[in-house]
């Protein structure tokens, strides 16, 4: 891999997590550390601080796991995937924006928060989600049955709008029956991932 080091030997190299694909942290690595990180698979640094090579984890036990290296369309950056061993930032969070590092499916991760808050504030006059929930898991079961049953309906006809609007609602309840019997979007992904095999 050709990397174009700057003046003064360094390369910026972005921390991601392999699986949640989320930032963990900026480093600087130069040709040393770089080499140090394919020899030994656990991301090394060289710390402009402390003026040597710096591997993260070596105090905390936190290591960075390495799964792949990346370099940019011009070659002066590195996108560096890992296997974080626990937190990345020193001050003990997950990145080092202070952010957790979970999965995010997008509008997805947005819709399981909503229903988790409307179940939580069980305005039933207010929320349809709220109100379905409590009437009890078989009644939120029975309504992804009917979306689900709506959708291969739509399906077998050739009114696309219609199939779209009933596969949402269908995915909308799904989401909701997940909450239901105390799951998430990320459990999913785990058993799936665990078949893949």
């Amino acid at each position: 891999m050709t990397i174009k080091y700057d003046s003064n030997g360094f390369v910026p190299a972005i921390i991601q997590d392999a699986n949640t694909k989320n930032v963990l942290m900026l480093g600087y690595m130069n040709e040393a550390a770089y080499n140090k990180t394919l020899e030994t698979k656990q991301v090394t640094f060289f710390s402009r601080s402390k003026q040597r090579l710096w591997t993260k984890g070596e105090e905390s036990g936190n290591f960075l796991n390495l799964v792949e290296i990346k370099n940019d369309c011009d070659n002066d950056t590195l996108l560096i995937q890992v296997n974080p061993q626990g937190p990345t930032c020193h001050k003990g969070t997950d990145n080092c924006w202070g952010e957790k590092n979970t999965a995010n499916y997008g509008f997805f991760s947005t819709l399981e928060l909503v229903i988790a808050e409307r179940v939580a504030n069980k305005d039933t006059k207010k929320s349809y989600v709220a109100s379905l929930f409590s009437k009890g898991i078989n009644k939120v079961a029975q309504k992804v049955g009917e979306e689900a049953v709506e959708t291969v309906i739509e399906a077998m006809d050739n009114n696309d709008e219609l199939f779209l609007y009933e596969s949402a609602d269908l995915l909308f309840h799904y989401l909701m029956l997940l909450q239901a019997k105390g799951f998430t979007l990320k459990d999913i992904e785990a058993e799936l991932k665990n078949r893949h095999k």
